[in-house]
């Protein structure tokens, strides 16, 4: 697993958009894109005009700072995406939404995809009645994600599930929190992936 070794506050700042990576704190008056909605650094409030390559870059970092994952795994999904028979675009986003640890938040198991991510390494959850601890696992429609009964009393769990009703659970799952677990009912569509990103952008970046 990649890590992250700045601030996360301080990409949020960046790509000028709240890409949600603090979990709880995203929600409070505490969070530094709210405080400091401007970019890091010394020229962060100057008037920065930027190039297109510079625009298609900022793009590619939003989404891939969003998801949590690491240039190598976003080139390889830029790859398959191009392969596929859907748009390039809206493959890479499917790809890209329905990994392990990112449906693992959406259902509201846990507070942030870095959370999500640790917690599925650590074999807190289970895939179709397995054991999975692999958090670029690709879903598919049918799934059935359970949190493993030894981890249900867990803080983390428990927390992220009193604090799930801060964000919706998109249509194309199903969470039963009562019985710790969730449901890939279909597969998602552009309109279900709720991240502020130009696709085609991103695209266009790889095609150069």
């Amino acid at each position: 697993m990649s890590c992250i070794n700045e601030s996360v506050c301080k990409l949020c700042r960046r790509e000028n958009v709240k890409l949600f990576l603090k979990g709880d704190r995203c929600y409070t008056d505490k969070c530094s894109f709210e405080r400091r909605p401007y970019p890091p650094g010394q020229h962060g409030q100057s008037r920065l005009k930027f190039s297109e390559f510079a625009l298609q870059l900022r793009e590619k970092q939003k989404a891939k700072r969003y998801y949590g994952v690491s240039e190598k795994q976003f080139v390889k999904y830029v790859g398959e995406a191009n392969r596929s028979k859907e748009l390039t675009g809206t493959a890479l986003l499917k790809f890209l939404e329905t990994r392990l640890d990112n449906v693992v938040y959406t259902l509201g198991y846990a507070n942030s995809r870095r959370e999500a991510r640790q917690l599925v390494k650590h074999n807190h959850f289970l895939l179709n009645g397995k054991r999975a601890n692999i958090p670029s696992i690709l879903v598919n429609k049918g799934d059935v994600i359970t949190v493993a009964e030894s981890s249900r009393e867990m803080v983390k769990i428990q927390s992220a599930i009193q604090a799930v009703a801060r964000r919706s659970v998109p249509a194309w799952l199903e969470a039963d929190h009562a019985k710790f677990t969730g449901t890939v009912k279909d597969l998602p569509n552009r309109e279900d992936v709720a991240v502020a990103v130009e696709e085609n952008m991103i695209v266009e970046y790889y095609s150069r």
